[in-house]
């Protein structure tokens, strides 16, 4: 390892400054990472600024108003500008070695959800968008995180029947008309799932909108209570 070191020194993944072992952030960049801790919606996960931003129940407004079908999610980061390039080289250029670096930062902070979950399930690509990726993003996350966590990962359990166009720029409302009905179980791993407490995995969450879409399908097949554990959460910007 040491004779390795010296030809291949350890850098940070995110900035190539070196550090001391190999697949570790930079202080400087751990430092840009705004890790999510209490206060957050009981529900949904999203961050307050404050506690007073939380009602007597512990939820968002959003929560409150439209619960998500989903019971609970919970995420590692909020999506700032370091998570972004921890997370957009991960999703669009290759990088699948930040997978297993991302994996441990949501392994603390969804330790209450991994005790009670059976099975993990990564939220599925189109198949178009598999052919052009060659990889799903979620589903190296929830292979990284059932190899820490001893939890089997389902990888091909949900199917995303139709494409969907980009969601970066539409509301809470409209992504939900966007990818309701978009997912199914696929038939041969249903008999996995029935009865079972599952947790959905993906790599970031905005609105909620296609982690409750999923849920619905897992729960149609008969999962018994579907959570979601996510590496980043956009933050709302309505809660500061």
């Amino acid at each position: 390892m040491a004779a390795l070191d010296a030809l291949l020194p350890p850098r940070c993944v995110v900035c190539d400054t070196l550090v001391g072992i190999h697949g570790q952030l930079c202080g400087a960049c751990f430092a840009g990472a705004s890790f999510i801790t209490a206060p957050f919606c009981a529900r949904c996960g999203v961050p307050f600024a404050s506690v007073d931003q939380a009602g007597m129940d512990g939820l968002c407004t959003a929560c409150r108003d439209h619960p998500p079908v989903f019971r609970q999610a919970r995420a590692a980061l909020r999506y700032n500008d370091m998570a972004r390039r921890l997370i957009l080289p991960f999703k669009h250029a290759d990088r699948v070695e930040l997978g297993p670096i991302l994996a441990p930062l949501m392994l603390r902070a969804g330790g209450e959800l991994l005790a009670a979950a059976q099975i993990l399930v990564p939220v599925p690509l189109h198949r178009r968008r598999l052919y052009q990726r060659k990889y799903n993003q979620a589903a190296v996350l929830a292979q990284a995180v059932g190899r820490l966590s001893h939890r089997p990962a389902l990888l091909n359990a949900l199917v995303r029947t139709r494409p969907t166009v980009p969601l970066d720029d539409k509301t809470a409302a409209e992504r939900a008309r966007a990818v309701a009905g978009c997912f199914a179980v696929r038939p041969s791993r249903q008999p996995r799932l029935v009865g079972r407490s599952v947790l959905l995995i993906d790599d970031v969450m905005t609105s909620g909108a296609t982690t409750s879409a999923c849920a619905a399908a897992l729960l149609v097949a008969g999962a018994v209570v579907v959570d979601v554990l996510v590496a980043a959460r956009v933050p709302d910007p309505r809660l500061g």
